[in-house]
């Protein structure tokens, strides 16, 4: 299993110690790196042409979100979530998404409605083309809108490493939801979003992750 391969094209603007993390959580959550796969300090250092340092410091805060472990022989390595973990992370995810669409719902624009409604339309073709990886890709993009629009930087940071570790474990699941599902979800949370209704924009967005939580609950 390879270390390290690929990764997104960043700011070179962006501090070393960043940019190496940013390559690797990407790396992670979109399955480059594999639940397990090494994360060699020395071995990233040669390839992303830093020092061991700030490698170093990314690794370490992967860890604390959950992406990474380690282990006493092989150093530390891509977490891989088990069911149990991933039915509480979707447990605590339920709350936290109802939170973040009530306070998304006053903060609605015309262009966080026009962002939405392209999200829709690209899911809507990863669903007719049956695309399962990029529909996890634009699901999650459609949950970091809300978020953001939430503003509340606690919320935001505490569903991205929820995210971060669930985007880890549904790639290597047989459970899904089904894509037209999520799709129809994602619409309702948006229409209650758009309408300036914050009980129902929560009401929507936890009934969607409970879906989801019970799906897991019968298979476990």
């Amino acid at each position: 299993m390879n270390d390290v391969v690929g990764g997104p094209v960043l700011d070179r603007g962006v501090r070393v110690g960043e940019r190496v993390y940013r390559t690797l959580r990407y790396r992670i959550v979109t399955g480059e790196l594999e639940p397990e796969a090494r994360l060699s300090v020395p071995a990233i250092a040669r390839e992303l042409g830093v020092s061991r340092s700030p490698v170093r410091d990314a690794v370490l805060q992967l860890v604390r979100e959950g992406l990474a472990k380690e282990t006493l022989n092989r150093g530390a390595i891509v977490s891989s979530i088990s069911r149990t973990e991933l039915v509480s992370l979707y447990e605590a995810r339920e709350a936290l998404e109802g939170m973040a669409a009530r306070l998304a719902t006053p903060n609605f624009t015309h262009d966080m409605r026009r962002r939405l409604l392209a999200n829709l339309a690209e899911h809507d073709e990863a669903v007719a083309r049956g695309d399962f990886d990029r529909h996890i890709d634009v699901d999650a993009a459609f949950h970091r809108e809300i978020r953001m629009a939430a503003k509340s930087p606690v919320i935001a940071r505490m569903l991205d490493e929820i995210q971060g570790q669930i985007m880890i474990a549904m790639r290597s699941t047989s459970i899904s939801g089904g894509m037209d599902r999520a799709l129809h979800d994602h619409r309702q949370i948006f229409e209650a979003v758009a309408a300036g209704d914050p009980d129902a924009s929560e009401a929507a967005a936890r009934q969607h992750i409970a879906r989801l939580t019970q799906l897991l609950r019968l298979d476990g």
